[in-house]
């Protein structure tokens, strides 16, 4: 059953009426194949313009969309053997950051993301997403796991921030998301970042700060959510969408400014309408940055990721 997002009215309406002639036609002795088909060329057409001109907000919603795949989705139909390692050794386990072992083609990786969940009790279980500190300390472990063993880092980033709760900051939020991003930085090894859905804030950049960073098409990228920029300069929710358009959020607007530099596409409507297609074509794409990474030396690396945060801003 597909989720239809506000903007995909006219798609869910003629979607709805090819099931309706879909069941006519199976309970009479009528041909009404023409005419089926003529309503499915329209709903593909109407579907592939629709995202061909999706603005920053549309976009954002999409990357929200409960369907989307998300960390689970990408492990199971992207990577092979993936070994979950868990805890911090400090404090304890978050749900909301997920990372172990895995293998990617023939290459052993080090596989580290958000999860925000599919139903309620996953959401719940996972806190939609939003790291606590015991989350970003596992990262920073693995990552470093990764340097004494000369593995390469992959990040899943869909989050809207790290969580902003009392006990989150009682145990250090901001010191263990700047520790990520620093244990980020210092990586020996060759680092790959994609953000598949939200990445928001220093939640985001705390598990993206590599010398490659790929977005999926109608993924989003930004300092704070198009509501918190609304209700700060605006006083208002409602100017979201304004927010949206100003901060430049979208994978199209962050490759033209350098701050990523990859666009991975994804199936016509959404990552949302062929999850195991999408999985499939950020493997190969990730596959292929390693690929290219795997001669460098550590220095270099580094080098490449300072020149990354150095630059940004400097066109």
């Amino acid at each position: 059953m597909i989720s239809y997002l506000e903007f995909e009215k006219p798609v869910a309406q003629l979607e709805a009426r090819i099931a309706e002639l879909r069941a006519a036609a199976d309970s009479d002795d009528v041909d009404i194949s023409g005419e089926l088909a003529r309503l499915e060329q329209k709903s593909a057409d109407l579907l592939a313009s629709t995202y061909a001109a999706l603005t920053p907000w549309q976009k954002t919603q999409v990357a929200r969309h409960p369907a989307r795949p998300h960390f689970r989705d990408f492990v199971a139909h992207a990577f092979d053997e993936f070994v979950p390692l868990g805890g911090d050794r400090t404090y304890g386990e978050d749900e909301a950051i997920l990372g172990g072992f895995a293998r990617l083609g023939g290459r052993r990786v080090m596989l580290i993301g958000h999860e925000k969940g599919h139903d309620t009790e996953t959401r719940l279980r996972h806190n939609f997403g939003m790291g606590k500190p015991e989350g970003y300390r596992k990262a920073i472990r693995l990552m470093e796991m990764a340097g004494r063993f000369g593995l390469p880092v992959v990040t899943l980033v869909d989050t809207s921030g790290a969580f902003p709760g009392v006990e989150a900051e009682e145990r250090g939020q901001a010191e263990a998301i700047a520790r990520s991003t620093e244990a980020c930085l210092a990586l020996p090894t060759p680092m790959v970042a994609t953000i598949v859905g939200e990445g928001g804030s220093g939640g985001a950049v705390a598990l993206a700060s590599a010398e490659r960073v790929l977005m999926l098409e109608h993924a989003v990228y930004s300092v704070i959510s198009p509501e918190g920029c609304a209700s700060i300069l605006w006083r208002t929710a409602d100017k979201a969408p304004d927010a949206a358009e100003a901060m430049k959020v979208t994978a199209q607007h962050l490759e033209k400014l350098g701050v990523i530099d990859r666009i991975v596409r994804e199936p016509v409507g959404g990552a949302q309408r062929d999850p195991e297609g999408t999985a499939k074509a950020l493997g190969a794409a990730i596959g292929e940055e390693l690929d290219a990474l795997a001669a460098l030396p550590a220095e270099r690396i580094r080098r490449m990721r300072e020149d990354r945060f150095l630059q940004i801003g400097c066109a």
